[in-house]
């Protein structure tokens, strides 16, 4: 309840009025006048509660009045009394009702009580409430109060003195919380600027600005000053005694709670300034002067000795000052933080320094009065480095108090200080005995020997402090062992955290501005200052905190302080790192690295990273030490004994938990901190590797560590302990370089390289030595690169760059991780889902283009670079890498195809198998798979690499396969041709735009031609280069596919391209061919690798080559064939005809028969081309309507070097002269036929070269040298096959000369024999009368050439007759055959197959053929005149002169009668023709040919053989007597025609034969059969028709039978004779059989012919004839005693016409006269 409201004030007066009463019964008796005023007192208040309404305003105006009964009270010094009425004037103050005259009055009141020494603690109470409730006590009413107290404070009562302190302080507060009222009242209004006070103004009070309570509060502290000097004071008059602790206590509580007082009032700075400064310094001499030790006697004068509780207040006050007046008393602060920092001086006795490490702690926790004193201080000129020496004093401590050998310390006993570190983890620990397992409990630092326990002083940023709180104690205290180091320790960690959270938190608000403010012309970013106080406060701090630090960390033993230690360390790097203060961020990432490590092992890594490597590595002795107890001597937990990955391979090294903590403090910086480490990240990375190493992580899948397992270090050993630590370690490493994805690019370029670095030092180590490498920076390389795939290309380069290199280091296991690692970052690069694309990832920004390359070329071009490495394990990786490629990301490579199939393309023939067929997988797969998507441009190289492959030497298959996949690749190519050719167009004209623009030609293989066709070309001259391979089955796969793809794909091909295709790829093909064939090694090839056995045909190279030339001729003429009206159109078909049929002639004339076979093959192949002109499908104005220009060659122009070719001009006359016509100018398609004329009469040429080179007989030698070489039948035959299609074509201008070349080359190819071995296949058995194909074919050629006669015009039918010259050469062979050479042959029948002899062939059966050739061909052209002016007949007859002369001595039996029948059957032809050209002479000399020939085969020298049986002998009979026919048919009929000569001889030939001519020899049955009687017969018979011939129509004929009839007597005459002597000498005996038979033929004969004569008219017969006639009849009277009955039957008929010789003539009678 309000002590205005209603309610209060009625009770006031109620209690007031009930006050007054008990007042009055009190004083009733003793004490009357007071009795009476309180009466008074009570009507006063009535009368003041009755009229007034503001009844507490008029009570306070009449206080005076209303207080007067309880002072009188007071004064009666009755307690009781006393009691009631200071009860009643506290309830008036509480109510504020005291005026200002009242409560002086009160006050002297109270003043005279306590002189008196009553009621004190009531007195204390009274002024407490009176000064509280209201502030109406001022001045000197005001310092009466306080002294009041004071005095009350030095009473002998303790309570009294306590609660009088108590009090004083309180009104103290008080004096200073009514001023700071009045300030707040006041501070609206606008005051008049106060005149600063003169400096070293001695008037203490010119107070006079001041307002009244600042007034008081200015006299009280001024007082106070007085007091603590021991002076006199202005204000506070009536003090009678005072202490400094006290003094100092109030100066502190108001400093500490008022500080607004003094800052803004300058009375008060001044006050600060001039009066406690001063004190405060003069009153710390003591402390500075004195030196703990220091005899007296060494000094002239006793010290005097530091005081502790003023020490201690003295140094709380310069806390408070510097906290609050630092900034006023600048100066004065240098100053105490001096001294402070002396304070903590090793001389200073134990309190001292404790206390001075306490104030220090207090700095620490403020960061913002640290950085005041760096910017006053440190920064200034020639200014103290306060802040520098706070920090240094502070680490120098902490050393001291290691230093310090306090012989009570137990540990200080085994100190080794001297020793090299042998004693290894041991060293230094706690005093033996056995004090070891209670120590390691406690908390404690331990260095040298020196063991110092870790207290718990205070929470962590604040500094509680233990004994600056001492104020109650006058002694100093005893200081706990380890309390100046906890405190200490506590300062430092409170140091670094609050600088650093500080300053941090200044960056971050920094940033954050940066980051608001997008337009930087805003002022709102901090001074730049504030970035050279930062630098300038952590350059000043770090040496000492970081030598303080290491130092605590070196020698903590306990988790939580070492924990501490490094998180201090860890913040003071980072913050450096952000500050960008290199060299003390590296210097403490060094002290972390260091703990990290073995003892003595960090120097060599640290100290510098490649130097001093030769230092000898620390490590235990002997490795046996496997197992480690973890109750070890050692003041650390051993966790792990390991390899030291330096030079040293001997000797392990030690882990402690200690090392693993630091590790881990490493791995927390590098983790979360990455990105302020830059340069250090070297340091890190180094220590990271060497730790890796000892505990024996090795990297697995994608880089992360895993631990190895024990078999590969077999001295490490790892405990329990950090067993389980290894996964989270190994997890935090992983982490670590995950979290490199939130670093900037700066940052992470710095990283990258520090990962190179340390990897190229891996490199180094790994050369010469056969230890494991250690792969910890490759590994984490591809880490880095994995987690920072959206970004990669900042740091691509590096990256790859150096894995590259590591790829071709000479150890293995480096080697393999440098390929894990490039090979997971590209395949990982490829699948990554980049911002754009890789596939829109090409096109760029236009003004990057030149800076920045396509980013899928990027990642891929270290694939290529990896083709460089030789290593082979390399490469496999490589390639592997590639086919995954291909599987996940083939169809979006784009751009990156080139670089793909360069990869997969890089194979050496030097390279292993696997390699190649790893290598060909991919190709395969590319061709089955990624044609359709991969930009046309890249073909040409699919092209080229598949064509690599095919050339490859280590696996056949593979070059086999790989020429398949050529085909594939033509057939893709065919396929979608359209949509490859306007890609490659597209891209030609941009290619083409940019060359221009640079001013180059465009470079492009076969230039001119279109692109498309182009890569055409690429794909031929891959599979040229395939058809030479050293390798026949290649040679063969690739030929046959060429070809193939030019016939199936040619049409696709541009004409001016074809020209290329002609002369680049099959012309060059050809001459390749030709010459690796004709110097191909002859020696044999035993097998073909393995147990492959080679056939005979292909057992040398020469033979493996020849089957190459084989299918190259035939290919290219195949398409010189099919392609021909393509061809044709180019400018120089005529020059590419005649090297192909150069080619062509130079293959036949090989000396490989099957080459020269093929060749002919592919000859006969190129004249079955049609002439384009005659295509139906292609009209004569087809050339025309495509728009070509009719091409004109002028074959002379075109002709090949040295060409025996005939003039064009004697062509074009021969052309002319066929056709009959006069030479116009040519129409279009008669052009062409021009053209196709001079193609053909350069075919002609060819075929009579190759003829002609081919059948010359072998000049040199005698019979028995073997030749070099004899042209094959087969051979021969192809070679004569071929005349009837080049005929066709060129019959036209084909001249006699032509024909009598022809003639030669057929003669030869029919004369060369063969060889024996060959015979068998070639001739059947010899008794089987056949033609071979060769005969054949000639036979065939003429057939042709003579049919083509036939049907031609006139003029060539004067090529008959040399025709028929050369069939009857051929005629000839049947009884000649004919030599070839000087070369022996052997008769067929006596060849032996297994001999190297040449053999003969059969040449009756061609002969015979011919023969019959002849014959049909002189029916049908007997009557031609040319054949009629050669002679021909007469010809044919000489020719046949010789087997029908031969007759049994020809070869073959059927040989003669063959020529018989032909004889026959031609002159059944001829005759009529000779006779009808009787007159001309023609026919003179035939008919004595013809004679002979009668004469030598009726009358033959040979006798027949003796093995003839009587049928055949009357075979031949009859033959010979159809002669006889003919001559009595076709001859002696028409002998008027006939020349005279001719007749005789046919005459007395025929009387020749029918006298039977007989040989003695003969035995009886012999001559029966041979004595041709039926011939004879014959004979005699024609000699008798011709005799009598009734039609005697010209003289001719009659002189005809009249000689016939001569002969006939005179023969008749002859036989008579001798058989009438024969039969007369040959007495009883019978004459011959045949003897007999002739007598009486001739006896018929003689009977026939009297009849004949009967007949005939007598006119008619000659009258000589008639005298023949008779003179026979006494001959045969001489017959008639002949003993033979048939005779004499005979002789009957034949005497019997005579009778009517016995009368007389009738003329004669008639004549007479009778």
């Amino acid at each position: 309840m309000s002590t205005s409201s209603p309610e209060a004030v009625k009770k006031l007066l109620e209690n007031m009025q009930t006050d007054l009463r008990s007042l009055s019964m009190e004083c009733k008796k003793k004490f009357p006048p007071v009795k009476e005023a309180a009466e008074s007192g009570i009507v006063k208040i009535k009368t003041i509660a009755a009229r007034n309404s503001d009844i507490l305003a008029t009570l306070k105006e009449n206080s005076s009045e209303v207080v007067q009964p309880f002072l009188m009270g007071c004064g009666t010094k009755e307690p009781k009394i006393t009691q009631l009425c200071l009860a009643a004037i506290q309830r008036l103050m509480s109510h504020e009702v005291v005026s200002e005259a009242a409560a002086g009055n009160i006050i002297n009141m109270l003043w005279q009580l306590m002189e008196n020494g009553l009621e004190e603690l009531k007195l204390l109470q009274t002024v407490l409430v009176l000064l509280t409730t209201n502030t109406v006590v001022h001045d000197q009413v005001l310092s009466k109060a306080i002294v009041l107290c004071f005095r009350l404070h030095f009473t002998k009562d303790n309570i009294t003195n306590n609660t009088a302190a108590a009090t004083v302080r309180q009104v103290v507060t008080v004096v200073f919380e009514r001023m700071v009222a009045e300030d707040e009242r006041f501070k609206g209004q606008n005051i008049v600027e106060q005149p600063p006070p003169v400096q070293g103004n001695t008037n203490r009070r010119s107070v006079s600005t001041l307002r009244p309570s600042a007034k008081d509060a200015y006299m009280l502290f001024q007082d106070l000053c007085q007091l603590v000097n021991a002076d006199a004071p202005y204000w506070l008059v009536g003090m009678t005694e005072m202490t400094r602790t006290f003094g100092l206590e109030l100066l502190e509580s108001v400093l500490n709670d008022f500080p607004g007082v003094f800052l803004q009032h300058q009375e008060f700075s001044f006050l600060l300034k001039e009066r406690v400064c001063p004190l405060v310094i003069k009153l710390f001499s003591p402390n500075i002067k004195f030196r703990q030790g220091n005899s007296s006697a060494a000094s002239p004068a006793p010290v005097e000795k530091p005081y502790f509780p003023i020490c201690m207040r003295l140094l709380r006050v310069v806390s408070v000052l510097i906290k609050h007046f630092y900034s006023l008393l600048v100066t004065e602060c240098e100053i105490f933080l001096s001294l402070l920092v002396k304070f903590l001086d090793g001389e200073k006795p134990q309190w001292l320094r404790a206390v001075a490490v306490e104030s220090v702690h207090r700095l620490c926790v403020q960061p913002h009065l640290l950085r005041s004193f760096c910017l006053s201080y440190d920064m200034k000129q020639h200014s103290t480095k306060v802040f520098r020496d706070i920090v240094n004093a502070l680490g120098s401590f902490i050393q001291s108090l290691f230093i310090v050998l306090n012989t009570g310390n137990p540990a200080a006993t085994n100190t080794s200080t001297g020793g090299s570190g042998a004693q290894g983890a041991a060293q230094g620990g706690p005093g033996a005995g056995g004090q070891g397992g209670s120590l390691t409990t406690q908390a404690a630092f331990e260095y040298r020997g020196t063991w110092i326990p870790l207290m718990t002083v205070s929470v962590q940023g604040s500094a509680k402090a233990t004994y600056l709180e001492m104020l109650d104690k006058v002694e100093p205290p005893s200081i706990p062992e380890g309390y100046a180091m906890s405190v200490a320790f506590s300062a430092l960690l409170d140091l670094v955290r609050g600088i650093t959270s500080m300053i941090e938190r200044e960056l971050a608000e920094e940033e954050a501005a940066v980051r608001r403010e997008a337009n930087p012309d805003q002022n709102t970013q901090p001074e730049p200052g504030a970035h050279l106080v930062w630098e300038e406060m952590v350059s000043a701090c770090w040496c000492g905190l970081l030598a303080a630090l290491s130092l605590l960390l070196d020698a903590s033993t306990d988790e939580t302080a070492t924990e501490s230690i490094l998180k201090a360390e860890l913040t003071v790097a980072v913050l450096c790192g952000r500050l960008g203060l290199v060299t003390p961020r590296d210097a403490f990432i060094t002290a972390i690295c260091k703990a990290s490590l073995p003892p003595h092992y960090a120097l060599t890594v640290l100290s510098s990273n490649t130097a001093n490597l030769n230092n000898k590595a620390y490590s235990i002795q002997g490795q046996s030490v496997q197992i480690i107890s973890s109750s070890s001597e050692s003041h650390q937990q051993v966790v792990a004994v390991g390899q030291p990955l330096s030079v040293q391979p001997q000797g392990t090294v030690v882990l402690t938990a200690k090392n693993i903590q630091c590790m881990r403090t490493l791995l927390n910086l590098a983790h979360c901190h990455g990105a302020v480490l830059g340069t250090s990240w070297q340091l890190v990375l180094a220590t990271l590797q060497h730790l890796v190493w000892i505990l024996g992580l090795k990297p697995g899948f994608g880089g992360a560590l895993k631990p190895g397992r024990a078999v590969e270090g077999p001295s490490t050993v790892l405990t329990t302990a950090v067993m389980t630590d290894l996964p989270v370690i190994s997890n935090i490493l992983s982490r670590l370089f995950e979290s490199s994805q939130y670093l900037a690019d700066v940052s992470l370029h710095h990283l990258i390289s520090a990962l190179c670095s340390l990897s190229l030092e891996a490199v180094e180590m790994a050369y010469g030595t056969n230890k494991e490498p250690s792969l910890f920076a490759v590994a984490k390389l591809l880490e880095t690169g994995l987690v920072n795939m959206d970004r990669i290309e900042i740091l691509w380069r590096p990256l790859t760059g150096h894995l590259l290199d590591v790829c071709q280091h000479p150890n293995a296991r480096m080697r393999e991780w440098g390929a894990e690692a490039v090979t997971s970052l590209i395949k990982a690069g490829l699948a990554y889902k980049h911002n754009p694309p890789l596939a829109q990832n090409q096109v760029l920004l236009p003004h990057l283009s030149h800076l920045h390359p396509r980013l899928q070329l990027l990642l891929l071009n270290p694939l290529k670079e990896l083709s460089n490495v030789l290593h082979a394990d390399i490469r496999q990786k490589q390639l592997e890498s590639v086919l995954q490629i291909l599987q996940s990301q083939g169809d979006s490579l784009g751009p990156g195809w080139p670089l793909v199939l360069g990869v997969i393309g890089a194979i050496r023939n030097d390279q292993g198998e696997s390699l190649i067929r790893t290598a060909f997988q991919c190709l395969q797969l590319v061709v089955t798979d990624f044609l359709p998507t991969m930009p046309c441009a890249c073909l040409q190289i699919v092209v080229d690499v598949a064509g690599s492959f095919g050339l490859q030497n280590q696996e056949l298959n593979i070059s086999l396969t790989s020429i398949g996949l050529l085909w594939n690749i033509s057939d893709y190519f065919f396929q979608r041709g359209e949509a490859i050719t306007q890609e490659l167009e597209r891209e030609e004209a941009a290619l083409q735009k940019q060359a221009q623009e640079k001013g180059e030609p465009l470079n492009r293989p076969f230039h001119p031609a279109p692109p498309f066709d182009c890569l055409w070309l690429c794909l031929y001259a891959k599979l040229g280069q395939l058809c030479v391979d050293p390798r026949p089955a290649v040679r063969k796969s690739a030929g046959q596919t060429m070809f193939s793809t030019i016939a199936a794909h040619g049409t696709l091909l541009q004409q001016s391209t074809w020209h290329i295709v002609v002369w680049k790829v099959l012309f060059h093909l050809l001459d390749c061919v030709r010459k690796s064939s004709t110097t191909a090694d002859k020696e044999k090839i035993e097998s073909g690798g393995g147990n492959i056995l080679i056939h005979h045909s292909r057992d040398t190279a020469e033979k493996q080559w020849a089957e190459t030339w084989v299918l190259t001729l035939a290919g290219v003429a195949r398409i010189f064939n099919t392609r021909r009206y393509l061809l044709q159109q180019l400018g120089d078909f005529f020059k590419a005809w005649e090297v192909l049929l150069d080619h062509i002639q130079s293959a036949a004339l090989s000396k490989n028969s099957e080459v020269s076979l093929a060749a002919l093959k592919s000859f006969q192949e190129i004249l079955q081309i049609a002439t384009p002109v005659k295509d139906s499908a292609m009209p004569t104005n087809a050339l025309a309507a495509m728009g070509v220009p009719p091409i004109l060659i002028d074959p002379l122009s075109a002709l090949g070097p040295g060409r025996p070719l005939l003039r064009s001009d004697s062509m074009l006359e021969r052309l002319t002269s066929y056709n009959g016509a006069e030479l116009q100018v040519p129409s279009p398609g008669e052009e062409l036929a021009l053209e196709d004329a001079a193609l053909w009469w350069s075919a002609w040429n060819t075929w009579y070269r190759t003829g002609t080179d081919s059948t010359r007989p072998p000049n040199g030698g005698t019979g028995t040298d073997r030749p070099s070489f004899v042209p094959s039948q087969p051979f021969l035959t192809a070679l004569v096959q071929i005349v009837p299609a080049l005929y066709q074509h060129i019959k036209t201008v084909f001249s006699m000369e032509d024909l009598r070349r022809l003639g030669v080359i057929l003669h030869g190819a029919v004369s060369i024999p063969i060889s024996s071995d060959a015979s068998p296949f070639i001739l059947p058995s010899y008794t089987e009368a056949v033609l071979t194909s060769l005969q054949e074919a000639v036979l065939t050629a003429l057939d042709v050439l003579q049919k083509a006669i036939c049907v031609g015009p006139e003029n060539l039918q004067v090529m008959y007759p040399a025709i028929f010259e050369q069939l009857l050469l051929f005629v000839e062979f049947s009884c000649k055959p004919p030599q070839y050479g000087k070369m022996e042959t052997k008769h067929v029948a006596n060849a032996k197959y297994n001999q190297a002899e040449w053999v003969a062939l059969n040449y009756v059966p061609f002969a015979e053929r011919s023969l019959e050739v002849v014959v049909d061909l002189y029916h049908k052209t007997a009557c031609h005149k040319a054949v009629i002016n050669e002679k021909v007949l007469q010809n044919i007859i000489k020719t046949l002169r010789m087997p029908l002369g031969l007759k049994y001595g020809c070869p073959s039996e059927s040989t003669w009668k063959l020529a018989v029948s032909s004889l026959l059957k031609v002159l059944s032809a001829g005759l009529p023709v000779a006779r009808q050209h009787a007159s001309s002479g023609m026919f003179d000399t035939m008919w004595p040919e013809l004679a002979n020939a009668f004469e030598d085969f009726l009358f033959t020298k040979s006798t027949p053989p003796d093995n003839v049986s009587i049928q055949e002998f009357q075979k031949n009979e009859a033959i010979d007597v159809e002669v006889v026919q003919l001559i009595s048919t076709e001859i002696l009929p028409f002998a008027i025609f006939i020349p005279k000569d001719f007749v005789g001889q046919i005459m007395a030939m025929l009387n020749k034969g029918s006298i039977h001519s007989q040989s003695s020899s003969f035995t009886e049955a012999e001559v029966d059969v041979r004595m041709r009687e039926e011939f004879s017969k014959v004979c005699f018979e024609t000699l008798l028709q011709f005799s009598f011939s009734n039609k005697v129509s010209t003289p001719q004929e009659g002189y005809i039978s009249r000689m016939a009839l001569s002969v006939l007597l005179k023969r008749s005459q002859d036989v008579l004779r001798r058989y009438v002597d024969d039969e007369r000498l040959s007495g009883r005996c019978p004459l011959p059989r045949q003897q007999v038979t002739e007598i009486i033929f001739v006896l018929k004969a003689i009977s026939t012919l009297m009849d004949s004569l009967k007949k005939t008219q007598p006119e008619n017969v000659d009258g000589t004839t008639w005298a023949q006639v008779i003179a026979l009849y006494p001959t045969l009277v001489e017959c008639i005693t002949c003993s033979s009955s048939e005779v004499s039957s005979a002789l009957k008929e034949a005497m019997g016409p005579f009778k009517d010789f016995m009368q007389p003539p009738v003329s004669r009678v008639q004549n007479g006269e009778s």
